[in-house]
């Protein structure tokens, strides 16, 4: 297994280590990342050093090294549900390493009950979450995932059902929502 570690400017002596890889999907480029407790950030992107430097800005505290070996595979099965949205994340399978605050874990934790296939609204999570004035704070946890795909933000749409919001790009929310409704 061959890695080059890549020093962050902000990453003290001895910080911990962020593992990643990279993969290519009909979406682009998928970059997953891996700390000592699980899967940390899943992302989409055109361009490597752009992943990059937004996996940096995410994780400033932390050594990044690119990992071609066993997280080759972990970026494989990522990419086969990014093809194939309904198959859904065995959460189970691989520890998540999900760093939020704990409204936003909630809210990604509501995001993994919606079923492939189907939607929700901002609204609709956040009366869910028992906080029916929060739709705009659900927004914004969405925004902030770390695991696109794997907690499926792009399963979140505005009050009429528009494609309101994605990270990633809504070209990618509306054909990740069109394979998982043809499935």
């Amino acid at each position: 297994m061959s890695a080059s570690v890549i020093p962050l400017p902000t990453a003290p002596p001895g910080a911990a280590v962020l593992r990643f890889t990279f993969g290519g999907s009909s979406l682009g480029l998928v970059l997953v990342a891996v700390s000592s407790r699980g899967v940390a950030a899943v992302l989409f992107g055109d361009d490597r050093e752009q992943l990059r430097c937004e996996l940096q800005s995410r994780f400033p505290a932390v050594a990044l090294a690119e990992d071609h070996g066993e997280l080759d595979r972990l970026a494989a099965r990522i990419v086969a549900l990014v093809e194939a949205p309904s198959q859904g994340w065995a959460l189970s399978d691989v520890p998540l390493d999900l760093q939020g605050t704990g409204f936003q874990r909630e809210v990604w934790q509501e995001l993994g009950q919606i079923p492939a296939g189907s939607t929700a609204s901002y609204a609709e999570v956040a009366r869910r979450l028992g906080r029916p004035e929060a739709a705009r704070a659900v927004a914004r946890a969405c925004a902030a995932n770390p695991l696109a795909v794997v907690i499926p933000c792009h399963r979140v749409v505005g009050s009429d059902g528009s494609l309101a919001g994605y990270r990633w790009g809504l070209e990618r929310k509306r054909v990740l929502l069109e394979r998982e409704s043809a499935a």
